[in-house]
């Protein structure tokens, strides 16, 4: 069964291809037949694209293009043409799953996608602007080039969190902001739920006996508090500005800071949200950038500011790590994923340094890069501490392998709320 995943971003695109078993899915992610990304955000009103394949066939070009569904079928096409082909027939193709950023109160699990889910992520835009539509896109791209009667499934983002008790996700506002769907949602949630699948795994211990805390550290930054395999406490809010510092959103700050700025200084509302989502967070504080590579450079070069952005990343970082603790009562491990948790060793060793009086030792001659998918905590560490490359395509991949052959439309729909 072969199965096509995208997971589209605001100004990006990646999709893989997966050749799956029809008997039992394998333990460990398989390698791809076909990778694909597209970035949009190096010049307007063009693609680049990069494609590979499991043979080593590697293939880079730009394109102009008039829209992030233009980009994607431009991408797709080297699934069956050219140096990256891989499939003759686009009827070899199972099954199609996204990753959609925003279910609301509606989808908790993943779904297979009708008109209905269709109009529920774009009336879920709202919620998710940069998202949701870019997502919605990409479904519509796929009933364009394979036709609507190829089943696809929706991944969403916030399904994992949907476990949260009332008492993590209702703000502390009027009754009213829970009644209009004003809530706590969370986001990556795939990729919490497949870290904490993973470590268990590694640590050999059944998922339903650990208490865990993910930290997926990328561009956007979010914690989860997992409980017995499921979400009982997440940083990231009703949208996915809440919580951390991250490369160019602020995190949770002072309300009160936005009625200041409109009040004195006459901010729209866009202007605002373009301030905390765009300028903010480590591109803002530092005013290098938002990638950690060129702000370590930076401080290495005795750039003050980015020394500053650095160490409230790490406070704040470190403040949320001790929330999810105190949710959890206990600690069985904490895991760092995504580009950032997975590659910064100076990041893992910050994050840990407060615990230690829990107990919590690292192992310095594993403080290597990239050391993906192992335990780096020290022997006699009461905490164990794992970075994990995580894999959302697979998770994604997964989904629909069950849900197509299992499940109904809108199987994922919570009707109870």
């Amino acid at each position: 069964m072969k199965i096509l995943v995208l997971n589209a971003g605001s100004s990006s695109m990646k999709s893989c291809l997966y050749d799956l078993p029809d008997g039992n899915l394998p333990a460990r992610p398989p390698n791809p037949l076909w990778q694909g990304q597209i970035d949009l955000t190096h010049q307007q009103g063009v693609a680049e694209i990069k494609v590979k394949t499991a043979q080593g066939a590697t293939v880079e070009a730009t394109y102009p293009t008039e829209s992030h569904g233009d980009a994607t079928a431009r991408m797709l096409a080297m699934l069956w043409e050219g140096e990256t082909q891989v499939i003759e027939d686009l009827k070899a193709i199972s099954c199609v799953g996204h990753r959609v950023v925003h279910g609301g109160e509606e989808y908790r699990q993943s779904t297979v996608i009708t008109a209905e889910v269709k109009e529920a992520i774009a009336r879920l835009s709202t919620f998710a602007p940069l998202h949701n539509p870019a997502n919605l896109e990409g479904i519509e791209t796929i009933e364009h080039i394979l036709g609507t009667d190829m089943p696809q499934v929706a991944v969403f983002d916030t399904a994992f969190h949907g476990s949260l008790p009332p008492a993590a996700y209702v703000y502390p506002g009027p009754y009213a902001w829970l009644e209009q769907g004003i809530r706590r949602y969370g986001f990556h949630g795939t990729s919490h739920q497949y870290c904490a699948q993973r470590t268990a795994q590694l640590l050999d211990r059944p998922l339903n006996d650990l208490s865990l805390i993910t930290c997926h550290l990328g561009n956007g930054c979010s914690l989860a508090a997992i409980k017995n395999g499921s979400s009982i406490d997440t940083t990231m809010g009703f949208t996915p500005l809440d919580g951390l510092m991250m490369g160019t959103r602020s995190g949770a700050i002072d309300p009160g800071i936005l009625f200041y700025l409109w009040r004195q200084s006459g901010y729209t509302g866009d202007q605002l949200d373009t301030m905390l989502n765009r300028q903010s967070g480590l591109q803002g504080v530092s005013g290098v950038s938002n990638d950690m590579r060129v702000l370590t450079q930076a401080i290495a070069d005795g750039n003050a500011r980015a020394q500053l952005a650095l160490d409230v990343y790490i406070h704040r970082l470190c403040a949320y790590i001790g929330a999810m603790l105190a949710s959890l009562g206990g600690l069985d491990a904490l895991v760092f994923t995504a580009g950032v948790g997975e590659n910064v060793p100076q990041i893992w060793t910050a994050a840990c340094a407060p615990f230690a009086f829990m107990g919590l030792k690292l192992d310095p001659a594993k403080l290597t890069r990239s050391p993906h998918d192992q335990d780096i905590a020290a022997a006699d560490s009461t905490v164990r501490v794992l970075v994990i490359h995580t894999q959302e395509d697979w998770a994604i991949a997964q989904d629909c392998w069950h849900l197509t052959r299992t499940a109904t439309p809108a199987a994922g729909k919570n009707d109870d709320l």
